[in-house]
């Protein structure tokens, strides 16, 4: 007959599992599908274990080529590669534990298997029906839902061609397990993920070059944060290439290096390195999940929904990477906590993309949330800008890192805030500020009448937000 459930989640991810403890708390029968490890793609193949690695590439970089200039002189600096690994796994291990321990406190039956959608259940009136292929041997499991949650979430797309075998050619998920750093390493994709894997590959002392298809890197972002970023970085001895159509057919594997090259504007380039990495976006996991069994659509390989998340069969929703727009684990955690108060009943603002803050983690760091300036005026806006530098900022010349600016975008004839763009040291801890100024509807006055305390990096905010009428006090 199988087991019965008011919601079942499949895939437990950052979405997915958030959905789940919020379907609980509202007193709903919950059951999450899983078939690999709780907490998905984030927890360990993506946000915190690249953040772990990138947070001792940092510390390594700090040690060796700037402590002396605190006054910490240093000698024989050694980088343990294994023992970096070794940290980002327990905090891994550590985290994974505590979603574990939701899932009981939560009393949510977790499913350790590959769950596919069948059609309604002959024996049930309920809607739909799962059928779980379990991972460790036991027998299917039959679950028959009145709602599913299809939060199957996305892997790394692979450039057609050009094998991703994880040894020399590499994903981001194959890098994340890499035993011991490479010499040299070319990065095809100059996005966040391969902006954020250049930085830290670079502070370990590894020789990089970033290739991007387009003519800036981070080409989402604001077009001065993505200037700075280049600018930055290659000061660090990052070598940069851009508007470059990477070349599948022109792949060597040599002995110890491999080559590709790429047409640059008519102009073929061959790059060599001992790894590629290649980073060039994430695609939606919808294969083998049983859709065809359904009326749900899929365009451009993203699973279609309603503002409310619901499919085309009203029962099945879906969240999070899946339905594309942006990739983003707190996105799909609050798309998850939507749907679940969708099915209960409740009332709930609907999520306004625009507010979403952004954040790439490099070094610097980067950060956003609203409208870019160019996107602000394509939509009609008539904008006025301020911008201040951390050089001014006291906090930041204490810290050894004043680098960066905050740059704040607003309606010249509402003074509403359009948009916020930071780069600089922690800036991924700054943006929320900006976030909330712009879920209230705050002006650059609201913002600088905010008395921001002394010394502090957030005192960049106060300053940018009085230069948008130019009365910046420090500058």
């Amino acid at each position: 007959m199988g087991r019965e459930y008011d919601v079942v989640i499949l895939g437990g991810g950052t979405g997915g599992y958030v959905a789940a403890i919020r379907a609980a708390q509202l007193g709903l029968k919950t059951a999450l599908v899983e078939k690999e490890l709780l907490g998905g793609t984030c927890l360990h193949k993506g946000c915190i274990p690249s953040k772990a690695l990138l947070k001792s590439a940092e510390v390594y970089d700090l040690t060796k080529n700037h402590a002396e200039s605190f006054g910490v002189n240093t000698s024989d600096v050694v980088l343990d590669f294994g023992r970096v690994q070794a940290r980002k796994e327990k905090i891994v291990s550590q985290l994974h534990q505590g979603v574990t321990s939701l899932m009981k406190k939560g009393k949510i039956d977790v499913f350790e298997g590959l769950g596919r959608m069948l059609g309604p259940s002959i024996f049930s009136p309920m809607p739909g029906t799962i059928s779980v292929e379990m991972t460790n041997g036991d027998e299917n499991e039959m679950l028959i839902l009145k709602q599913l949650i299809v939060a199957t979430g996305s892997r790394p797309k692979s450039l057609p061609g050009l094998t991703i075998d994880e040894v020399n050619v590499l994903s981001s998920d194959g890098a994340l397990s890499m035993k011991t750093l490479p010499k040299s390493m070319l990065i095809v994709g100059g996005g966040v993920i391969g902006i954020e894997w250049a930085s830290m590959l670079n502070d370990f002392g590894v020789d990089v070059t970033v290739v991007e298809y387009a003519e800036r890197i981070i080409p989402t972002e604001d077009e001065d944060i993505s200037k700075e970023m280049k600018k930055l970085l290659s000061k660090k001895g990052i070598t940069f290439v851009t508007g470059a159509k990477v070349l599948p057919e022109t792949f060597i594997q040599n002995d110890d290096s491999l080559t590709i090259s790429a047409d640059i504007n008519g102009e073929m380039k061959e790059f060599t390195a001992e790894k590629m990495l290649v980073s060039i976006g994430r695609q939606a996991n919808v294969e083998g999940i049983g859709i065809e069994n359904t009326e749900i659509e899929v365009v451009n390989g993203f699973i279609k929904t309603k503002p409310t998340y619901q499919t085309k069969e009203h029962h099945i929703y879906a969240i999070g990477d899946v339905i594309g727009g942006l990739q983003l684990a707190h996105v799909a955690s609050h798309e998850g906590i939507a749907a679940v108060e969708h099915i209960a009943g409740l009332k709930n603002e609907k999520i306004d993309y625009t507010k979403i803050s952004r954040c790439i983690y490099s070094s610097p760091e980067a950060s956003s949330v609203g409208l870019t300036e160019s996107q602000a005026k394509e939509q009609g806006h008539s904008v006025k800008v301020g911008k201040f530098p951390f050089m001014a900022i006291g906090k930041a010349l204490v810290n050894g890192n004043s680098d960066g600016f905050v740059k704040i975008i607003a309606d010249k004839d509402t003074n509403d805030i359009l948009g916020v763009h930071m780069i600089g040291s922690h800036v991924t801890d700054l943006i929320s500020e900006a976030g909330l100024a712009m879920v209230l509807d705050a002006t650059p006055w609201e913002v600088a009448s905010t008395i921001h305390p002394h010394p502090s990096l957030s005192e960049v905010i106060g300053e940018a937000a009085l230069a948008v009428d130019g009365i910046a006090i420090h500058m």
